[in-house]
């Protein structure tokens, strides 16, 4: 009489590093099925709030005396859905965040298991914070100098509301993306990717980089939009440094004895 296996368990096979490429893909897959479950309540609740969402981001064209027009009949329903899509990006993005922590977390020590609060707070509100940085600060800049510079051309404005949103949907996003730099840095300096040392050491490249970057993102070539998108880039860059060593010298001090004596 033979004794039978029990089964194993994927998520303590996780942590010790045994699951295999393909487990690891079916890990991922169910990671983004549920991200996208959370989107989509996301998107039921964005329904109710898109209307005015639309009459704030056409704000700065309103002060232009500019008007939104569309040129096909569907053109005006999918670009409010796409808008609701958005929102629903925004509005979930503490699960999906979450969904991301559940990913990375077996791969990091038990007593930095607790830090998934911190990480799904703080990356939900730098990316509330890049998005609400776009549309108070860089889309009404490029908005009115785009269309003036135009309109001092002698050409009358006729742009559509699919064009329009999708100008500052990209901007939106790129700069929600981009304001979780700290919690990036940070997350690959837990996992040993990056280290604060070779951040330090290398911040100037990382300054050029940053000024790149502004460069592409932004809609307008002059030096104050991309300034404008650069500095805060760069802030970020720093304070992804100080979170990075805070942690790498949290996790020294709270590793456990073996892992210490094994390193030393």
């Amino acid at each position: 009489m033979t004794d039978e296996q029990p089964a194993p368990d994927l998520e303590q096979e996780r942590a010790l590093g045994k699951m295999s490429f393909m487990e690891h893909l079916g890990e991922l897959r169910t990671r983004i099925v549920w991200a996208l479950g959370s989107a989509g309540v996301g998107l039921v609740i964005a329904f109710f709030v898109t209307d005015p969402a639309m009459r704030f981001i056409s704000k700065p064209l309103a002060k232009l005396n500019t008007e939104l027009v569309f040129t096909s009949p569907t053109e005006a329903f999918w670009t409010w859905m796409k808008v609701a899509m958005v929102l629903a990006i925004f509005i979930s993005m503490p699960a999906i965040l979450y969904q991301v922590w559940k990913f990375v977390s077996p791969g990091l020590h038990a007593h930095e298991k607790k830090y998934a609060a911190p990480f799904i707070v703080v990356g939900s509100l730098l990316f509330l914070i890049g998005g609400a940085f776009a549309m108070l600060v860089i889309i009404p800049y490029a908005s009115n100098f785009l269309v003036t510079f135009g309109q001092e051309k002698g050409w009358k404005p006729m742009i559509t509301v699919a064009n329009y949103t999708d100008f500052v949907i990209k901007f939106a996003l790129a700069f929600g993306v981009v304001f979780e730099l700290p919690v990036v840095i940070t997350v690959l300096a837990l996992i040993g990717v990056v280290t604060p040392q070779f951040l330090s050491k290398n911040r100037k490249y990382a300054i050029l980089i940053n000024f790149i970057i502004a460069a592409v993102l932004t809609p307008t070539p002059d030096m104050i939009n991309q300034t404008l998108m650069a500095g805060p880039l760069c802030i970020l860059y720093e304070v992804g440094i100080i979170c990075a060593r805070l942690a790498v010298r949290k996790r020294k001090a709270q590793a456990p004895p073996t892992e210490t004596a094994a390193t030393s």
